[in-house]
């Protein structure tokens, strides 16, 4: 149930921000409806609308702060109270339901131009992706109070414009900022930052929806079309990510049989033809590399020359230490551990890696492949100790207690 409410959330506040706007009120009373929806929902069983009840619910509690406000909510009141949610909120015979439109557009209004590159992330990553504040602070590397202040400032600055519920008529002034955002909220479905599990399915799913969406609208868009691929890609990885009692399962060791053949053509049959007609773009180029894991049938059999060009390249088109961090490992596929080892030297004094475990994970890595067990023990220990994901921190002491170390009997 508690996934249902999560996949839920984004289009349920679409439909009550469209109808009477006020993000802030609107997901104050999406979250009175999804406490609602926990209490009563186990002893009185899933309606048949799940959708339509949690917005009748919100509704209602928006009503009902407005109605001292003035004499019309009077109105909206009595329609909301008399109408069945299923008559009130179904589409048209042969139309979409108006929640799946409303999430595309929720999405742009979070992008609003007058909105700082880094709120518009923040505020579409709470609304729209369901993150929690903590989750979205831990995806841009700074504290949970500092996130909180930054989203509670977009709500405000968002309200000060007047914006309105509209899908804009220029898509292209809001675009890079909606796919980086896409972007986001796909990798904390695929590996996400804290709790049991690895992988929020619901996540990825909204995500690759929603891209898919704006491929359609804006078909001739390189990045776009990227960014699609780049997911599939990903994507179809998942059945083979953990085993059956979800330990995670690196890449060179996952059961390629039960990777997604058919996403796995889409994407590469999408990002071909990107690559050969649109201008080269930081999703492309990951699409690309993600291309070429999936199109090796074994670990063996990855061109990791052709992947560090890539990682090269993107790292010129967009540095930032995540990427270093892969370009690392193909750095020591292609040319030994320690040239990987010394690429990651240079992250040491990065501030946006100071506090996490991916540093230490690689480090860890690479260590190891030098036949350095000892420091790849303690590296492994500290990526442990640091990261929230209680799988990876099992994955990750696990491959520390498996190493020999010196002093110790074998």
């Amino acid at each position: 149930m508690e996934d249902l409410l999560r996949s839920l959330t984004p289009g349920v506040l679409g439909v009550l921000v469209r109808r009477y706007g006020s993000l802030d009120a609107c997901e104050d009373a999406v979250q009175e409806a999804l406490i609602a929806a926990a209490l009563q929902w186990p002893e009185q069983g899933i309606p048949d609308n799940p959708s339509a009840w949690l917005i009748t619910v919100g509704a209602r509690r928006l009503i009902d702060a407005r109605r001292s406000e003035a004499a019309r909510h009077q109105r909206e009141a009595v329609v909301a109270a008399l109408t069945p949610a299923d008559e009130l909120f179904a589409p048209a015979p042969g139309e979409q339901p108006a929640e799946d439109d409303d999430t595309l557009t929720l999405l742009l209004l979070c992008c609003h131009p007058d909105l700082t590159p880094s709120s518009q992330m923040a505020l579409t990553l709470r609304a729209v992706g369901g993150l929690t504040t903590e989750q979205i602070a831990r995806a841009f590397l700074v504290s949970e109070a500092t996130m909180g202040q930054r989203i509670s400032r977009a709500k405000q600055r968002l309200k000060a414009t007047g914006a309105t519920f509209t899908m804009p008529p220029n898509l292209h002034e809001r675009l890079r900022i909606v796919l980086h955002v896409l972007y986001l909220i796909f990798n904390e479905g695929y590996t996400a930052t804290s709790g049991p599990e690895l992988q929020r399915a619901t996540l990825t799913t909204e995500s690759i929806r929603l891209t898919r969406e704006l491929h359609r609208l804006l078909p001739a868009d390189g990045e776009v079309a990227g960014l699609l691929a780049l997911m599939l890609l990903t994507e179809a990885r998942r059945p083979a990510r953990t085993g059956p009692d979800g330990v995670l399962i690196p890449l060179g060791e996952q059961d390629r049989s039960l990777w997604n053949r058919t996403q796995i053509d889409e994407g590469c049959a999408l990002i071909s033809r990107t690559l050969a007609e649109a201008m080269l773009g930081p999703y492309q180029l990951q699409a690309a590399i993600a291309a070429v894991h999936d199109e090796a049938a074994r670990a063996e059999d990855t061109d990791w020359p052709q992947i560090l060009v890539l990682y090269q390249l993107l790292d010129q088109a967009w540095p930032n230490p995540v990427v270093r961090l892969n370009q690392a490992i193909a750095l020591a596929m292609v040319r030994g551990p320690q040239a990987g080892l010394d690429l990651l030297a240079t992250l040491d004094a990065d501030e946006r890696m100071a506090h996490g475990h991916r540093l230490h994970a690689v480090r860890a890595h690479l260590l190891e492949m030098a036949g350095e067990l000892d420091a790849a023990y303690d590296a492994y220990e500290v990526a442990g100790r640091r990261t929230t994901s209680l799988p990876e921190r099992r994955y990750l002491e696990a491959r520390a207690q498996r190493l020999p170390r010196a002093g110790n009997a074998q």
